[in-house]
């Protein structure tokens, strides 16, 4: 390419010199020549050989001396070209350079070629270009530089700064070569001449020369004068930051920064420079500082001093801004500031550089005031509110884009921005980096303090950084210096400092998870043999000189109006700068930081106002609080130097700027305490004394905050206006109030943790710190006056009293009054030794810091000065530290556990020991507390047992002594008898059931564990619980604790041996002496008949529910060791305590019976009769089989019905209840036994006992009155078991008493709690019927007397005057009625063939009892959701019949028996075929019942026809059998007429008809003729019956019974019937013939009863239809109607009547159609 530019390049030139320049056309011919002669193709191979062709560049060179415009672009062009790829001959490079100087002059194009080639001619040919070529070289730039066009001055300035830059790069390369290089000349220096090489030589010349044309003095070398003195400093700069180390290794170039750069600098600091000058000025200065420090100590000392005299004393606000960006890059490094700090301030004589600049930042930081917002406390920044109005659109539209740093100039005076805010107190440039300005920029006024408050935040970076690292142990620096921000080597407050998110609390957790892993910080002053070991010495001396004003600048920031960024910043600085102090050791700088860091977590005025804002508190005067701020916070301000004056002043503008708050922390209130607790986290070993100021203020906040009831704070403004930029800050802020809250929290929380690691010593000045934050009261305000209080330990106490409620401890007591300083103190004792409760028990209690911590606990909880919230608190936090301490040594082995857990029980039973001293004087008020704690103890002693007492091997005595303290003896009055023995009784009902579950668990979970010796602890305090009146549900439980600990000793021995001697030794002594002696046999027996003992005298207890709980308990005691117990040892057992039991119970009823005094007793002792009874039934129940086998038991047997006769005639229901059902249960346990059974004599007694009457009171009223269905069943039941032992031997007598019993208690039973027995039988009636069911009825009189029995409860509920009103009353009988009826039946049949039962009345009573249902139908009222009675009643009179009609007429001696019966018959066939449907009960079905009666009427119809007609039965029974079907079978209502002709006169005639056998039928043909007489017509139609086939059958009936029968005709009609037994006798000799003989009298006799009522059935239904019909003309008759009369018509025409039944009449010859003649006149 380069060749063929070329090529190209000359060609041109040759073509446009052809006429103008002979010289250079030839030239550029034969530098044409030359190229197309070259045979390589390559670019190197071009490069190298025209390198070696001295004559080819001659018409480039005549080119640029010809001036020519054209000929100087082809020639440059070319030059650029061949100088790029180093194809320029070297010895022709001075002719080039010339050259090139000359075509400065061309054009634009021209001069910028040359600008672009001259970089690469240096670089190229290096080694060349020196001496005059490299002046030559500069002076084409420096020419160019002149330029009036501004592309080619700033290029050329560029270019001139990009070859003085190569000029030492030749000098580096050249120092990089070694020493083959020979000097070329020397050169002056501090010490005299030094010999330099080529490229130094030439670096010397040409720095040396710029910084002369810089002081506007003639260069040495350069042949040019006249450069701007900016653009001057710009190269100074350009060399001093590109090769600052040539300055270093050169001492003649240090030579001129020393004689020609600082001088300058310095002295034009001194004038009055413009801004583009003191830029570059300062930058230059900046530079040498950071680079050549060490090169020029006195220089820079004087440069500094000038720079904060700048600081301090100029007017001009953008000078002071350059002089604070530069300490801004000085505080960023802070190698360098250690530097400066040991060249100046380390050193005697040398100027305070340092200390001098920071007491300047005290100044600069309160010379405005309101400019920066300074007040009480920290606020948000507001901005300018007329700044928009006057900003232009521009600067208007640039804030809107968001970008930062531009501030208008042109604001007005009426407003200004207030604070220091990101949005308006930052530049987007620097001022030091704005090199194209040349007036200064519009600078914020708060500038200057951002950049303060940046140079503090970076000195406490470089602190932390430099010392945190040495911090960390030699063993874990490695791992540590990684992460300087873990552990207790960082204070943790993050990058943002303010949690934006819920899980930054997790991550500070996280970094808490064993701080076992983090020891002791070590103290960077005692590493004397560390390298760095001066530089941190510096740092110590740093700090201890500086420290005030440090202290004082930050504090005044701290109170001002800053944006959360740079609140967030300088809270990091306070912290860090507080750190490194601490890590040092350096106490006071320290102790003054933290206090200041204290003050700003809660602010004095916000303490004040929650104390005055605090009503149960006493007043404190305001001066109080002064004190308290400088008792407090004592430190920082007095050990300021006179540089903080200002800040005073600053102290009363703030009272000028103060905004007014609410008394409540805010979201910086708790960031500053949070910085505070994370100091503490990281400094927390080498604190000391000075705990209390991070302790008091965390006591502060947690007053302020429960003052104010956890309120966020809202972060004031800084100055009213509309700021919504301010108003979202502060809106953030709030609603991260309670994330911080939960910061400060888990901040709290480890810093309590990190105590951990604390050596011992440290750790009892922690407890002891906390200790001493405990209030002492001179007088509690329940307490008389007078008493005196200790004086308080010496130190800074606050003397105030305050309640607030603690919100960083584990729980809050609710209601805490009077010193919530106390609960905090309380609370954070608990902390620590939970925390470090391995140190607490690993070591002696006084090392550990155990003596101190519990002693204090103890005191404060028993005195009586401290209020009632604080002492419960101390109570609460001492039993949780013992609780831990037990369960921390669970694990261990018994020789290590035994003593810490009786170290544990010993100062639960001190604590309650301080409450119980003699003297103490006690109020109402301080005895209600003390019975607090004393609760409070007792429960903790419970939650001992319930997580250690399997674990527990000593202190059980212990544990029974503090369980009795609740026990004391009653003060028994001075005149009472020496014999009376002192009541127990309780401190308080509030201490029975803490201390009771205690016992409550050793009872149950723990009596394994309990050694001999203390079983008789245990019942002693058992019986202590059993017997005290105050909380009888813990008596109660108390009880059945027998229960358990008997169950122990069973399970401990498999046999209980008990002797007489135990019983009737007088006392307990001889028992206690057994028990007390594990070594004897009979030790277990002689422990549980203790037992018994105790509990029979619990069981006479005046308490009801406590007796009866007694009374169970023993007896399951005795239960549950019958199967152990010997015969002799149940013969003890229930002669001395059960029926001794029974006798107390007896004679107790019998005075609450007698004594008006103790009827109110009456229910209760009945009870606890109850109780005793059923106990006693259970074991005679469970253990018969043992008892019977003892001799003796007879005699038993018979004391115990004594005992339950004499309670019977007690007469109370519910105790006669007990006793049948005692003996009921006995005798069944009896029964399921075959061997051995009662004796005959013990069950005579038995039924003597029952038999005695119904067990209801007399006057039918107890103390329950009412219900005594209970009380009869279990006596029935008694019956059924009885019964089933004796009944072989149960005779007549003692079934018909037993008849009798059984009814009246039926009678007497009350309808109880049951519903209506309409349904279901009552239980009651089950059982008596049961009874029935079960008697032997094979004794000859016994089915009879059953028979009749039960035919009465039949009919019961038909009987009753009232049945709705029994229904009402529950007493309906309907239930036992229909189940009456099934035994009834089963009892008839089974003795049937018994004449006794028909002699005796006993058959005829039961029908009638069955007819009677049958007959009231519908007229019985209630009804059943099962069958109906009169259902179940036709049933059972058909089964009936059937098996006894065959045996009536057996019955010889008793004809009006059978008439009887008979006659009752004929009403049930009735009963069956009517009904009133009139009346039937809704939902009745009548259809149903009408084919129901249908079908029992033909079975009837089948039983007893013909055997109605025996001459045996009254005509009155048969004339009432064929009346009934007479009226049942009229189908439409008589007219009124012919009603009065049927019932009017009829039942007259028909009685004497019946009275005269032959009259019937002239009565009936008169009564005829009053129907043959036609009667008036009629249109009404009567509407049938509902039961019409009911009425079709008995018609069909009347037929049926007129019929003829004999042999030969055997129609439907007349259904075969059996014959009755009397009727076989005459069929011996010829039984076809005799038996139509035999039964054809009888149906004579049915048809001759029947005829007159069908004859005039028939003449009733044609009489109408003969009156009706005419009028009815063409309208035919009702469809009823007429069936009816086509079924009577047809009947007449198929009847072959009776010739007997009807008799002749006159001149008319008829045999069966006698019947037609009788209706001829109607017909």
């Amino acid at each position: 390419m380069t060749a063929q530019l070329v090529a190209s390049e000359l060609a041109n030139l040759i073509q446009e010199s052809k006429r103008k320049n002979n010289d250079l056309r030839q030239a550029a011919e034969k530098s044409l020549e030359e190229l197309k002669s070259l045979k390589v193709t390559s670019e190197a191979q071009i490069s190298a050989e025209l390198s070696q062709r001295s004559n080819f560049v001659n018409p480039f060179i005549i080119a640029c001396g010809t001036k020519n415009v054209k000929f100087t672009g082809i020639a440059i062009v070319c030059l650029q070209r061949l100088i790029a790829s180093r194809a320029l001959p070297r010895f022709k490079l001075s002719q080039v350079l010339e050259a090139l100087q000359q075509a400065t002059s061309a054009g634009l194009d021209v001069q910028l070629k040359i600008l672009q080639a001259l970089p690469s001619l240096l670089s190229n040919y290096a080694a060349e270009v020196k001496g005059e070529l490299l002046v030559t070289a500069l002076n084409i730039c420096f020419i160019l530089q002149s330029s009036k066009n501004a592309i080619v001055n700033n290029a050329s300035a560029a270019t001139l700064q990009q070859l003085v830059v190569s000029v030492f790069d030749k000098v580096v390369a050249e120092d990089g070569a070694g020493g083959h290089v020979e000097h070329v000349g020397e050169a002056p220096t501090q010490d005299g001449p030094v010999p330099v090489q080529a490229a130094a030589m030439d670096a010397y010349r040409v720095f040396n020369d710029i910084c002369l044309l810089t002081e506007n003095q003639r260069p040495e070398y350069l042949r040019f004068s006249g450069m701007p003195q900016t653009f001057g400093l710009e190269l100074i700069e350009s060399v001093l930051t590109n090769h600052a180390a040539i300055f270093t290794t050169h001492p003649e170039q240090a030579d001129i920064l020393r004689t020609r750069v600082m001088p300058f600098i310095i002295s034009a600091l001194r004038g009055k420079p413009n801004f583009a000058t003191s830029v570059r000025l300062v930058r230059i200065l900046f530079t040498l500082l950071r680079r050549h420090l060490t090169v020029l100590p006195s220089e820079s000392g004087d440069a500094l001093d000038i720079l904060t005299q700048l600081l301090d004393q100029d007017t001009a606000l953008w000078k002071r801004s350059l002089c604070m960006e530069v300490f801004r890059g000085i505080f960023a490094d802070h190698a360098l500031l250690r530097r400066i700090f040991m060249l100046y301030d380390a050193k005697e004589g040398e100027k305070n550089i340092l200390k001098n600049l920071t007491a300047t930042f005290v100044r600069v930081s309160t010379e405005k005031p309101t400019v920066i917002g300074l007040g009480l406390q920290s606020t948000l920044p507001v901005a300018n509110p007329y700044a928009n109005a006057v900003a232009s659109t521009d600067q208007a539209m640039l804030e809107a884009s968001g970008v930062t740093g531009i501030i208008s100039g042109s604001v007005s005076s009426d407003g200004h921005n207030t604070g220091i805010s990101t949005h308006w107190s930052t530049m987007r440039s620097p001022c030091i980096d704005q090199l194209d300005k040349t007036d200064p920029p519009s600078i914020p006024e708060s500038y200057l303090y951002s950049l303060t408050l940046a140079c503090i935040t970076s000195l406490s970076e470089g602190l932390a950084k430099f010392i945190l690292p040495l911090t960390v142990p030699s063993e874990g620096r490695r791992k540590k210096s990684a992460k300087p921000e873990g552990g207790r080597d960082s204070p943790a407050l993050t990058a943002d400092e303010r949690p934006s998110t819920p899980g930054e609390g997790s991550k500070i957790r996280e970094r808490s998870t064993s701080f076992k892993r983090n020891p002791l910080p070590v103290n960077p002053l005692t590493l004397e043999t560390h390298p760095l070991y001066p530089e941190i010495k510096v740092c110590a001396a740093f700090i201890d000189q500086c420290w005030p004003a440090i202290l004082a600048t930050c504090s005044t920031f701290l109170y001002s109006a800053l944006d959360s960024e740079y609140y967030h910043g300088l809270v990091r600085a306070f912290q860090k700068f507080a750190h490194v102090a601490g890590l040092l050791q350096l106490t006071t700088p320290r102790d003054a930081f933290l206090t200041t860091l204290g003050k700003a977590a809660v602010p004095p005025n916000v303490f004040t106002a929650c104390l005055n804002s605090t009503s149960s508190r006493r007043d404190t005067p305001a001066s109080a609080t002064s004190e308290t701020g400088s008792g407090l916070f004592s430190n920082a301000r007095s050990l300021l130097t006179t540089e903080s004056a200002s800040a005073q002043t600053a102290e009363k503008q703030r009272q000028h700027s103060m905004v007014m708050t609410p008394a409540t922390l805010n979201t910086r209130n708790l960031l500053c305490l949070r910085a505070l607790l994370n100091l503490g986290i990281a400094l927390g070993p080498t604190l000391s004394s000075t705990w209390r100021i991070l302790l008091e203020t965390l006591q502060q906040a947690d007053f302020v905050l429960f003052t104010s009831g956890k309120a966020a704070g809202k972060t004031p403004l800084a100055a009213k206006g509309p700021d919504q930029q301010a108003e979202q800050e502060a809106s953030v802020l709030l609603s991260n109030f309670n994330t911080e809250i939960r910061a400060v929290e888990t901040a709290a929380s480890r810093l309590f943790e990190s105590t951990v690691d604390f050596p011992n010593p440290a750790f009892v000045e922690i407890v002891e710190a906390v200790c001493a934050l405990l209030v002492k009261h001179v007088e509690a305000p329940s307490e008389p006056t007078g008493q005196s209080q200790p004086s308080p330990p010496p130190g800074p106490r606050r003397t105030s009293t305050f309640t607030h409620k603690r919100v960083l401890s584990i729980t809050t007591s609710p209601g805490a009054g009077a010193n919530q300083e106390d609960q905090f103190a309380l609370a954070k004792l608990g902390d620590l030794a939970s925390i470090n409760m391995e140190r607490l028990l690993s070591y002696a209690p006084e090392a550990s810091g155990w003596t101190p911590l519990i002693t204090e606990l103890i005191n404060t909880l028993s005195s009586s000065t401290n209020t009632s919230p604080v002492r419960a608190r101390a109570a609460e936090t001492l039993v949780r530290i013992l609780l831990e301490a037990a369960r921390s040594v669970a694990t261990q082995q018994e020789d290590v556990r035994g003593p810490i857990q009786i170290r544990v029980l010993e100062a639960f039973h001190n604590s309650l020991s301080s409450l119980q001293t003699e003297g103490r004087e006690v109020s109402l008020s301080n005895h209600a507390t003390d019975m607090d704690i004393h609760r409070i103890v007792l429960e903790g002693l419970k939650g001992l047992l319930e997580n250690c007492g399997e674990s527990l091997v000593q202190g059980w005595d212990t544990i029974f002594t503090i369980i009795d303290t609740i026990f004391v003896k009653e003060d028994l009055p001075s005149d009472a008898p020496s014999s009376t023995t002192p009541r127990l009784m309780t401190r308080s009902v509030k201490l029975i059931r803490p201390s009771f579950a205690s016992l409550q668990l050793i009872c149950s979970d723990f009596l394994p564990s309990l050694p001999n010796l203390c079983f008789l602890n245990l019942v002693d305090t058992l019986y202590k619980f059993c017997t005290q009146d105050d909380d009888l549900n813990v008596a109660l439980t108390t009880v059945t604790f027998f229960w358990a600990i008997s169950d122990f000793l069973s399970s401990k021995s498999k046999t209980m041996s008990l002797t007489q001697d135990m019983v009737n030794d007088s006392g307990d002594e001889a028992l206690l002496k057994l028990a007390a002696d594990p070594s004897h046999q009979d030790s277990g027996g002689a422990l549980w008949m203790l037992l018994l003992l105790r509990l029979t005298s619990v069981a006479t207890d005046q308490r009801l529910e406590l007796r009866n709980s007694a009374v169970q308990t023993l007896l399951r005691i005795i239960s549950a060791y019958g199967d152990s117990l010997s015969p002799e040892a149940w013969l003890i057992c229930i002669r001395s305590v059960i029926l001794r039991l029974l006798a107390s119970i007896e004679d107790e009823l019998r005075a609450v019976h007698t004594s008006p005094a103790k009827a109110n007793d009456k229910e209760g002792w009945t009870d606890t009769a109850n109780v005793v009874i059923r106990g006693v039934s259970g074991l005679f129940a469970s253990y018969l089989q043992v008892l019977l086998g003892h001799e003796d038991f007879a005699t038993t047997w018979q004391q115990l019905l004594g005992h339950f006769a004499r309670m019977l005639d007690v007469q109370i229901l519910d105790i006669n209840a007990s006793v049948y059902s005692a003996v009921r249960e006995i005798l069944r346990s009896c029964a399921e036994h075959v061997q051995p059974r009662l004796g005959k004599a013990s069950l005579d007694l038995t039924w003597d006992l029952w038999s005695r009457g119904i067990p209801v009171p007399e006057d039918g009223k107890d103390d329950k009155s009412s219900d005594n269905q209970k009380c009869l069943l279990v006596w029935v039941e008694a019956l059924l078991e009885l019964y089933g032992l004796i009944k072989d031997d149960f005779g007549v007598e003692r079934i018909r008493r037993m008849l009798t019993l059984l009814r009246d208690a039926m009678q007497h039973a009350t309808p109880g709690a049951y519903a209506s027995d309409t349904e279901y039988v009552t239980p009651l009636q089950g059982r008596i019927l049961q009874v029935f069911c079960t008697v032997q009825t094979d004794v000859p009189g016994v089915p009879s007397a059953m028979i009749t029995q039960i035919a009465e409860f039949v009919s019961l509920a038909f009987a009753q005057d009232n049945p709705d009103k029994a229904a009402s009353e529950k007493r309906t009988y309907v239930a036992m009625s229909k189940e009456s009826m099934s035994i009834l039946q089963s009892l008839v049949i089974k003795h049937a063939a018994e004449t006794d039962i028909y002699e005796t009345g006993a058959f005829a009573t039961a029908l009638a009892a069955l007819a009677k249902p049958i007959i009231l139908k519908y007229r019985f009222r209630i009804v059943t959701k099962s069958p109906q009675p009169w259902r179940e009643a036709t049933k059972t009179v058909l089964a009936v019949l059937k098996a006894t009609l065959p045996r009536i007429r057996a019955i010889d001696k008793a004809r009006s028996t059978v008439q009887e019966i008979w006659q009752i018959i004929v009403s049930i066939a009735n009963g069956i075929i009517s009904a009133d449907c009139t009346i039937a009960p809704t939902g009745t079905n009548i259809m149903d019942d009408q084919k129901f009666d249908i079908s029992s009427f033909h079975k009837l119809r089948e039983l007893i026809i013909p055997a109605l007609g025996a001459e045996v039965i009254l005509d009155k029974t048969r004339k009432a059998y064929a009346e009934g079907l007479f009226r049942t079978s009229m189908i439409h209502a008589p007219a009124p007429a012919e009603a009065l002709i049927i019932y009017g006169s009829d039942d007259h005639d028909h009685d004497n008809a019946n009275a005269n056998g032959n009259a019937n039928g002239n009565d009936t043909v008169v009564d005829l003729d009053l129907l043959y007489k036609q009667r008036r017509g009629r249109t009404i139609d009567p509407p049938p019956t509902q039961r019409s086939a009911m009425a079709e059958v008995c018609l069909d009936e009347l037929f049926a019974l007129v019929a003829i029968h004999d042999e030969e005709d055997e129609s439907p009609s007349k259904p075969s019937s059996p014959s009755p037994d009397h009727t076989t006798n005459t069929t011996t000799t010829s039984p076809e013939g005799r038996s139509n003989e035999s039964t054809h009298p009888l149906h004579v006799h049915l048809a001759l009863t029947a005829a007159p009522y069908l004859i005039l059935r028939c003449a009733l239904s044609i009489r109408s239809y003969v009156a009706d019909q005419p009028l009815r003309g063409r309208m035919p008759q009702p469809l009823s109607q007429r069936k009816e009369l086509y079924r009577i018509l047809r009947g007449l025409v198929d009847l072959r009547s009776e010739p007997d039944a009807i008799p002749d009449t006159p001149n008319v010859d008829s045999e069966t159609k006698k019947h037609l003649l009788r209706l001829y006149p109607l017909l």
